[in-house]
């Protein structure tokens, strides 16, 4: 998909810094039972129209949007302690 898509993303209450986006028209119905289940219950946290160039603060919006077409989700980690995030 090349144009904008309408995104929802999820913050973990287990894992601090951890976020699940997902496209808001297909939800969780992707996302693999076993990551929700280490994820925890998902909290939403925003919703944006993303596109590729859309500047992220820990994410590059064409990964995101690659992964969302292949997977069906793009799960952002935690920084590693003491990184600087830019």
């Amino acid at each position: 998909m090349n144009g904008p898509r309408l995104v929802r993303v999820y913050k973990s209450r287990r894992k601090l810094d951890m976020y699940l986006y997902v496209d808001m028209a297909e939800g969780l119905a992707r996302v693999p039972e076993m990551l929700l289940e280490r994820f925890g219950a998902p909290e939403p946290a925003l919703t944006l129209r993303l596109t590729r160039e859309r500047r992220l603060a820990r994410a590059d919006a064409a990964e995101v949007l690659e992964a969302l077409d292949r997977q069906g989700f793009y799960l952002q980690l935690p920084p590693p302690v003491g990184a600087v995030s830019r």
